[in-house]
C-alpha cells in the first residue's frame, strides 16, 4: 500500500507541475492515471482529481497573485459565466444528449488548437484594440515577465466572445462533470487576446473556486477517499509550487507548444466519446 501511495504521489507531482504551467489543474493527468494505472473507481478518481484542482490552485495561484501575473478582475468576471453555465448544464442534463455536446465541444477544441498553432511563434499578443466593456471593468493589467526580463502591459479584447466561451465551458462542466481548464485558457488567450502567461495564471486562480464547489458535492456523497486523495493533494501541491516557478521562466512560445497537443488530445477524446467509441 505504501508503494502504491508513493507512486500516486510521484504522478501527482508531475500533474501539479503540468497543471500549474498550462493552467489545467492537473485533473487531466490524475483521473486517467488513477483509473488505468491503479484501477481506482471512476467516481473516486474524479473526487481525487477535484482535490488536485484545488491543490494546484492553492500552490500556483498564490505565487502568481504575489507576482502580479493573475488578473483577478478577469477571473472573477469570467467566473460569473462559468457558474451560470454550470447551473444551465445541470438543468438541461436530461434534455440534451451528452454525446452531442461531447462532439460539438470536441470539434471546437480541435479548431481552437489549430488557431493556437498558427500563433505558436508569437510571444506576446500583437496590437490589441481594447473592448469598451474591458475598459469599463478595468480588465487591463501589467506584469513583469521573468523570461523576457521586462514589464508587460496588456489590454483585453472580445470580452463578449470570451464570456460566451466560458459560459459554454460551464455548461459542459455542469452537464458532464469534467473540468474546463482548457476552455478557460483558450477563452483568454485566443478570444480575449491576453498574454498566455496571464491566461494560464488566471485559469489556475479560477479553477480553485469551481473545484471547491464540485468537491463539496463529492465529499458529501462519500466519493473522496482520504487514502487516495491525501497523496494526490500533497503531490499536486508540491508539483504546482515547482510548476509556478518554472512557468515564469519559460517563454510563452514554449508554453503554447506544450498546450497545443494537450488541447488536441482532449478535443479528440471528446469527439470519440461523442461518437460512442470506447477509450
Amino acid at each position: 500500500m505504501e508503494i502504491v501511495a508513493l507512486k500516486i504521489l510521484l504522478i501527482a507531482i508531475s500533474a501539479g507541475i503540468m497543471g500549474a504551467i498550462l493552467g489545467l489543474g492537473g485533473g487531466i493527468i490524475m483521473t486517467p492515471a488513477l483509473t488505468f494505472l491503479f484501477g481506482v473507481d471512476i467516481q473516486y478518481a474524479i473526487g481525487a482529481s477535484l482535490i488536485s484542482v484545488i491543490a494546484t490552485s492553492s500552490g500556483a495561484a498564490i505565487a502568481y497573485i504575489r507576482d502580479g501575473i493573475t488578473n483577478i478582475r478577469v477571473g472573477m468576471f469570467l467566473e460569473i459565466a462559468t457558474t451560470v453555465g454550470a447551473i444551465t448544464g445541470a438543468i438541461i442534463g436530461g434534455i440534451i444528449a451528452p454525446n452531442l455536446l461531447y462532439s460539438i465541444f470536441g470539434v471546437f477544441l480541435v479548431y481552437s488548437a489549430i488557431l493556437m498553432l498558427k500563433k505558436v511563434k508569437q510571444e506576446l499578443p500583437g496590437e490589441v484594440t481594447e473592448h469598451p466593456m474591458a475598459k469599463t471593468l478595468k480588465l487591463q493589467g501589467q506584469y513583469y515577465d521573468k523570461a523576457l526580463k521586462k514589464q508587460i502591459s496588456y489590454k483585453a479584447a472580445n470580452v463578449y466572445s470570451g464570456f460566451g466561451v466560458m459560459y459554454g465551458a460551464g455548461v459542459i462542466s455542469g452537464l458532464l462533470g469534467i473540468g474546463s481548464g482548457s476552455f478557460k485558457v483558450m477563452a483568454m488567450d485566443i478570444f480575449m487576446k491576453l498574454p498566455l502567461k496571464v491566461s494560464s495564471a488566471t485559469s489556475n486562480f479560477m479553477m480553485g473556486v469551481t473545484g471547491a464547489a464540485s468537491a463539496a458535492i463529492y465529499l458529501y456523497r462519500g466519493d473522496i477517499d482520504p487514502v487516495i486523495s491525501a497523496p494526490v493533494a500533497l503531490g499536486v501541491l508540491i508539483g504546482s509550487t515547482i510548476g509556478a516557478r518554472l512557468m515564469q521562466k519559460l517563454k510563452s512560445k514554449t508554453i503554447r507548444k506544450l498546450f497545443i497537443p494537450v488541447l488536441m488530445y482532449i478535443g479528440m477524446q471528446m469527439i470519440l466519446q461523442g461518437l460512442g467509441v470506447k477509450l
